[in-house]
């Protein structure tokens, strides 16, 4: 009698031990956001250095809380609808083919909360040459420890 009750005690146990480690296992996915540029829109870091030690002619936006690449403007953080205004603003009066690259680096790409408003909004005002700077780990890793210029 008492093992027929341990028996479906364990049972119940591991029922609800496995329901509660299903229900957890679902909600901690990691659905990645989708992108709004190509592979050909990225720019790879020590591209982008050596366009700015050749003085090439790019507008560079910083759209994060990061440190300032060395020549670029700082907006500040591009899901703050007053920064991304901010930046719409820089750009009024600027050539629809003027090469521009924006970056943030404050996460890694596929969480980064202002890389995507800002690339958005640049399509929407109809630039054609926008790059995105392609920093998958962080600022940190993927361009100050390569020693990359910064201000």
């Amino acid at each position: 009698m008492m093992k027929a009750i341990l028996f479906k005690v364990s049972l119940f146990l591991i029922f609800v031990i496995g329901t509660i480690t299903s229900s957890n296992a679902q909600t901690t996915k990691h659905f990645p956001q989708s992108n709004p540029w190509n592979e050909e829109q990225l720019i790879l870091p020590a591209k982008l250095a050596d366009m700015i030690t050749n003085k090439v002619n790019v507008k560079i936006y910083n759209i994060g809380v990061v440190q300032n690449i060395k020549g670029a403007v700082k907006i500040g953080a591009a899901s703050d609808s007053e920064n991304l205004e901010n930046l719409k603003k820089q750009l009024k009066n600027s050539p629809k083919n003027e090469p521009i690259v924006i970056y943030c680096g404050c996460c890694p790409m596929d969480k980064c909360p202002n890389i995507r408003p800002a690339f958005k909004m640049l399509a929407e005002q109809k630039f054609t040459n926008v790059r995105l700077l392609d920093l998958p780990v962080n600022i940190k890793i993927d361009w100050i420890d390569h020693g990359y210029p910064v201000e």
